[in-house]
């Protein structure tokens, strides 16, 4: 079975316009969402974008550590994260597809994320 065109009319998500390879020495990671892969990286900038809307980040660390991080939380950090995102993608359409593939494919995300939030960049 192929995995579904995430490009057709309709579609979650429409491809990166760069697939540059994730840098783990930058701090970034990769998720991947219906095939496509997106590189996601903690950058100051993003970091502050995420903090105006979901709060103090080691507040939200905290959350995570105690099994109660939301969705929505977890989608707008990984939201103000991504790197080249697709001009369409919204901040719906990324959790529609992070759903559609399980929110278990943003634990080794989540686990980079809180880690450099954590030590540092």
């Amino acid at each position: 079975m192929s995995a579904p065109d995430i490009t057709a009319p309709g579609a979650a998500i429409a491809p990166p316009t760069s697939a540059a390879p994730a840098n783990p020495a930058r701090g970034e990671t990769t998720l991947t969402l219906a095939g496509q892969a997106m590189t996601v990286r903690p950058s100051f900038a993003a970091l502050v974008a995420a903090e105006q809307e979901v709060g103090p980040l080691f507040a939200l660390v905290e959350t995570a550590a105690a099994g109660k991080l939301t969705l929505a939380d977890t989608v707008a950090l990984i939201f103000h994260c991504l790197v080249d995102k697709p001009g369409d993608m919204t901040r719906s359409s990324l959790g529609d597809a992070i759903v559609s593939a399980g929110i278990t494919v943003l634990t080794p995300v989540l686990q980079t994320l809180l880690g450099q939030i954590l030590k540092g960049l």
